[in-house]
């Protein structure tokens, strides 16, 4: 998994449940009802809350039985939805002159996000999806009245496809299916590169993998992909790009640790720390704790994985017990040590401050953030970032290192954050390292003479043959 995302959270009244929607008589394996549960999550994302916890909300709250047979059907579209919410919803405003109810608007942004694409490239046929929303709409009975609406509104969309989406073109939001604050911001950051990198957070992540060093290597790893049938190249020094995504409960040796899922970018931090046999190492902010099984698979450690949220800590555990790996996890606000480190005496080498961001460069994964985002968010996040580097600094012995980690694409929380850093602290020495990784864009070639940290974005670190997400990286030595 990427760095952790920091998003809003939902209150109870932003998650979906049934007992607001009367009940759904739709066979869990139609379209129909795939559409009804994306609208219901597309809604409580509308509302607040992060599309997993929402989808997970729809799922729990399904008729029983029905969860299983829609949940792939259900994730896709409203994955999709998130991808394209800003032209579907900028149509609906074109087409239908009286906003219609929440769900029933969301409904029909559903339908749009599928009937965006041209024919050959569409997910479902055209008349499908039509006649499966308005079975969508007229299933429920409280909005059983916009059945002719629904309907009317495909159609036209339908008749006037090529027109309409042109005229989209126009409006920038809804050309790049971003809010406008956030457009504005990566144009300031990249001026010759914004268009690649909206566009990018436009397309579905590669499904990466890790090899675990301890158990095979890069390229005997595929040479068992090949014997499975397949498709997949290599993409960094540890890292494997499966051509067709699939369950990890299909892929050779995921169960016994032999890979885990994590993107090309993200697995650059364990190599930049440069960990060795018996280095004490802190994780800080470690869950769901990618990079902690990372590092332990580099070398045997004394490690200290911190995370501030008890139930996202469990997932640490899990993950280092699949690896048969160990680790010493501990519950904690990264930015209040005399709350967890009563081991003054016992500084570390190494400590991998991977903090709380935006999540600006990982979109593609969690297209949903970009909508759950607003601009106030960045300069909270800021002060965040430097309260938990100042309380950090301290625990780290002199000729040991930091890393400070963001999967973000805004400069505030990458090469600015260095540099105030670099300036408050006189005794931290920075030493090369990516600075910022963009996603799928083609990076010039940093100047090596003075390391990659002159806020330009890197050259392509994560492997010549790698697709990655959007990261910074900025690494100090405390003299």
């Amino acid at each position: 998994m990427t760095s952790k995302p920091s998003s809003r959270s939902a209150s109870p009244s932003a998650r979906p449940r049934e007992s607001r929607l009367s009940t759904l008589h739709l066979a869990p394996e139609s379209l129909g009802f795939a559409l009804d549960c994306a609208a219901q999550a597309v809604g409580a994302v509308r509302l607040g809350a992060a599309l997993p916890a929402a989808l997970q909300s729809v799922f729990v709250s399904a008729p029983e039985g029905s969860a299983a047979a829609a949940r792939g059907a259900v994730q896709d579209i409203a994955y999709r939805t998130m991808r394209r919410l800003a032209v579907a919803e900028w149509l609906i405003s074109k087409l239908v002159k009286k906003a219609p109810p929440p769900h029933v608007g969301h409904v029909l942004a559903c339908s749009l996000a599928l009937l965006v694409d041209d024919e050959a490239n569409a997910a479902y046929a055209p008349f499908t999806v039509v006649d499966q929303a308005v079975s969508a709409i007229s299933a429920r009975r409280e909005f059983a009245f916009a059945k002719g609406l629904v309907n009317a509104v495909l159609r036209n969309f339908l008749r006037e496809r090529e027109t309409l989406l042109n005229a989209a073109q126009a409006d920038e939001v809804a050309r790049w299916n971003y809010p406008a604050w956030w457009i504005d911001a990566v144009k300031r950051a990249w001026p010759d590169a914004w268009q690649a990198v909206l566009a990018s957070g436009n397309t579905q992540g590669p499904l990466t993998l890790r090899v675990n060093v301890r158990r095979s290597t890069v390229d005997a790893y595929l040479q068992v992909l090949q014997n499975h049938h397949i498709a997949a190249t290599k993409a960094g020094d540890y890292a494997v790009r499966l051509d067709t995504p699939m369950p990890v409960d299909r892929i050779p040796g995921f169960n016994d640790g032999v890979v885990s899922v994590q993107d090309a970018g993200a697995q650059l931090a364990a190599q930049l720390l440069g960990v060795r046999d018996g280095m004490r190492v802190l994780d800080a902010c470690a869950a769901p704790g990618g990079k902690t099984g990372h590092l332990l698979e580099l070398a045997n450690l004394q490690l200290v994985a911190l995370e501030s949220d008890a139930l996202r800590a469990r997932r640490i555990g899990e993950n280092l017990q699949r690896l048969q790996l160990a680790a010493e996890v501990r519950i904690g606000d990264a930015g209040a040590p005399a709350k967890w480190h009563d081991d003054i005496d016992q500084p570390f080498d190494r400590i991998l401050a991977d903090v709380p961001c935006s999540a600006s460069g990982i979109v593609r994964r969690h297209p949903d953030i970009r909508w759950l985002r607003r601009a106030s968010d960045i300069p909270a996040l800021v002060a965040e970032q430097r309260r938990i580097l100042d309380a950090l600094w301290p625990l780290l012995k002199p000729g040991g290192e930091l890393l400070y980690v963001t999967c973000s694409i805004f400069p505030e929380e990458g090469e600015l954050q260095a540099q105030w850093f670099g300036n408050k602290y006189q005794d931290a020495v920075r030493l090369d390292a990516p600075g910022q990784l963009l996603p799928s864009v083609a990076r010039a070639p940093a100047d090596t003479s003075a390391g990659s940290h002159a806020g330009q974005p890197a050259e392509d670190s994560a492997g010549a043959n790698s697709d990655h997400d959007g990261f910074f990286y900025a690494r100090f030595q405390k003299r």
